[in-house]
């Protein structure tokens, strides 16, 4: 008993110091991110008006306020006051759009006006609508950017296939060529082909989309991909960078059709080095369309008409895969960080509403193409900058000295043996990672990882990729969908042409970089917020049930816990009956008067408490009698059956919402279990 009173009483003492040194850094940092005043807000995505909200119109005792929706960045500012002359015949509890009439006055003073009402707030389309709105994200191209493109034709001529292999273009549709990609993917970038040589290397070619060459400089075309950057894919749409008749059609690399390329040639060698190459405009003809799920029982499930079926594709997958573990093994020893977050995939019913949620379902078949993406994007940035030829670089700086060694400190009560500070190298975390005791706890300590890193960028110096241990890196395998990989097929182009256009591309290389870091942002917090929406409205009718996950972070207010299905909710420690402090030292949070431990990791069973749709907020509480069980962290708990009833802990019945006077945490609501943060997947963002 007395063990355990100085226990708590030792926890109390260091958690008030810790919690409240934690507010004020916490404090300091929302004020350095947030803008003082809304005029100081920069509009987001090619079409955002500046000093305009999206929101909610609600009816108040003064007369009406807009409240503006969660996606937005600015909620901090209040809600916006509606005057009943400035209503415009808008309805109350329906989605509007407002122009902000003093965006220079204080929180909480700002006045506006509805300029447009969009519809029912639970209406889905109105609610992607919010989305693209509230990102500057347009579905419609404008009608001078439709009349370029009309008169291009569905595929290449015959006459122009002959004329450009006449030019040069290399005729590249004898080789056995394939694509490999998501099932449901209409935007084919890429396609493959491979040799296996007589000394056991390799010859691998990496054929890519040739979109440069109808999305030309000076037209209206490109500066509308330049305006969006990049291609946004929503929960239930896609909100392309190019029109469909380019970006599913004439760019696609569709089977059994000539396409125009571009093909990174390397010779790779049984290390994983490569020791050879060139990049030249080729014309290619993909034989097969394979998806991921396709290859896998190929090469795991071996059926006897698979012969009769793929013919030489079956021993070109094996190829393929050989190949890959070669240059996965390369990328390990020189030091990546191979970690990866779960995905979240949405399965929707035609009308809109959701099917089910689940982790999506990556193997080892996307990272043969990831490997092959990454190996055409490291010699096409070593080729061009060895040239010195201005260029588009993919950059991922070194982490922070500080957050570095703080996130090295927390990780060593997870078991990891040694130290991260100063000027550390790649392999210096990966071994540093290889540590870690505690695997419940590995995930949520990859995410702490992540975030104590810089994030991806375009740039036009060559700064290299610290995850993936690169010196040399560039987006060049994406050009249907990322402006980037466009701009530098472009300036390859003119290298390969023999045109002296270095000067020309040396004053544009950074605007393109700088934007196009923009516009990523912009769509990945877009496709986050889409992804929300479907969560919360998933999670809308599982009040009550009970499921297994595990505590993925933690913050002064509460805990996060994630179900296996990547779905996220929020336990507010205000509704437990210990009174917890949260220690950033240990990432844990420890009871004042229990001792009760809370470690990132640890497995629990939760109860779906609330579901906000408005806010997008899930809150979940632990399930009865958690407080008085043992603490053991590596302890196995009885599986829970998804959509069990049970009994609600006493004291839990709570709201997310923030209380009268008190700020909400912007951290507090659902996190983004969703899309990949690591530096792998298709559509991860290396």
């Amino acid at each position: 008993m007395e063990s355990k009173q100085k226990r708590s009483g030792f926890a109390e003492r260091m958690s008030e110091s810790q919690h409240k040194r934690n507010r004020v850094i916490k404090a300091k940092e929302i004020s350095a991110a947030l803008p003082e005043t809304l005029a100081d807000q920069a509009p987001r995505g090619p079409l955002q008006v500046k000093n305009q909200v999206i929101g909610i119109l609600r009816q108040t005792p003064t007369g009406a306020a807009v409240i503006p929706d969660p996606s937005f960045r600015s909620t901090d500012y209040g809600a916006i006051e509606i005057d009943k002359n400035h209503l415009n015949g808008a309805p109350f509890n329906m989605v509007v759009v407002c122009e902000v009439l003093n965006p220079n006055d204080n929180k909480g003073d700002l006045r506006g006006t509805i300029t447009e009402v969009l519809g029912d707030y639970g209406n889905n389309d109105v609610r992607m609508m919010t989305v693209l709105r509230q990102f500057g994200l347009s579905q419609t191209f404008p009608d001078k950017v439709l009349k370029e493109v009309e008169p291009l034709p569905v595929n290449p001529d015959p006459e122009l296939i002959i004329k450009e292999i006449a030019g040069g273009r290399r005729d590249k549709r004898d080789l056995l060529t394939i694509t490999i990609d998501g099932e449901d993917a209409k935007d084919l970038d890429d396609a493959i082909s491979i040799e296996k040589l007589r000394n056991g290397n390799f010859k691998l070619y990496v054929h890519i989309a040739d979109v440069s060459n109808y999305v030309r400089e000076g037209t209206m075309l490109d500066a509308e991909a330049f305006s969006r950057a990049t291609s946004v894919y929503l929960v239930d749409r896609v909100i392309p960078m190019l029109p469909p008749k380019l970006s599913n059609g004439l760019c696609s690399l569709n089977p059994n059709v000539d396409r125009l390329a571009m093909t990174a040639e390397m010779l790779v060698d049984r290390e994983g080095g490569i020791y050879g190459g060139e990049v030249y405009e080729s014309v290619i003809r993909s034989d097969r369309r394979m998806s991921y799920k396709e290859c896998y029982r190929i090469l795991t499930d071996p059926q006897p008409e698979d012969e009769k079926e793929y013919g030489e594709i079956v021993p070109m997958l094996i190829k393929m895969k050989e190949l890959a573990e070669i240059l996965k093994s390369m990328r390990e020893r020189r030091g990546a960080i191979g970690f990866e977050m779960p995905e979240t995939k949405v399965i929707l019913n035609d009308d809109g509403t959701v099917k089910d949620i689940m982790a999506y379902p990556i193997n080892f078949t996307n990272g043969i193409i990831e490997s092959f993406m990454i190996c055409a994007n490291e010699f096409i940035a070593k080729k061009f900058f060895d040239l010195k030829y201005p260029f588009v670089y993919r950059v991922h700086e070194d982490p922070d000295p500080i957050k570095i060694a703080r996130f090295s400190n927390i990780a060593r009560y997870f078991g990891a043996s040694g130290r991260l500070f100063g000027r550390i190298k790649p392999l210096d975390v990966q071994r540093f990672m290889d540590t870690i005791g505690d695997k419940t706890a590995l995930p949520a300590l990859n995410e702490l990882l992540l975030r104590s890193m810089a994030k991806a960028r375009y740039c036009s110096d060559n700064l290299g990729h610290f995850g993936l241990a690169s010196k040399y890196y560039c987006h060049f395998t994406s050009p249907i969908r990322r402006y980037p990989d466009l701009y530098i097929h472009r300036i390859i182009k003119s290298y390969l042409h023999g045109e002296n256009s270095r000067s020309h591309f040396a004053g544009l290389v950074d605007n393109a970089a700088e934007h196009s870091s923009d516009m990523e942002r912009n769509a990945v917090d877009a496709e986050r917020a889409s992804d929300d929406i479907k969560i919360c409205e998933y999670m809308a009718d599982k009040i009550g049930e009970h499921y297994d996950g595990v505590i993925s972070s933690i913050i002064d207010a509460g805990v996060f816990v994630r179900l296996e299905n990547t779905v996220e909710g929020f336990v507010p420690f205000r509704t437990l009956r210990d009174h917890y402090f949260f220690d950033d030292r240990t990432y844990r949070a420890i009871g004042a008067h229990g001792g009760k431990i809370l470690s990132i990791g640890m497995p629990v069973t939760i109860v779906v408490e609330k579901v906000d749709t408005e806010e997008n907020k899930i809150d979940f509480s632990f399930e009865y009698g958690f407080e008085e069980e043992r603490t053991d962290r590596g302890g196995a708990r009885p599986p829970v059956k998804k959509g069990r009833k049970g009994k609600t802990p006493r004291g839990n019945k709570h709201s997310s919402v923030s209380r009268p006077g008190r700020k909400s945490n912007p951290s507090a609501s659902l996190g983004k279990a969703g899309r990949s943060r690591s530096f792998g997947g298709r559509r991860g963002k290396r």
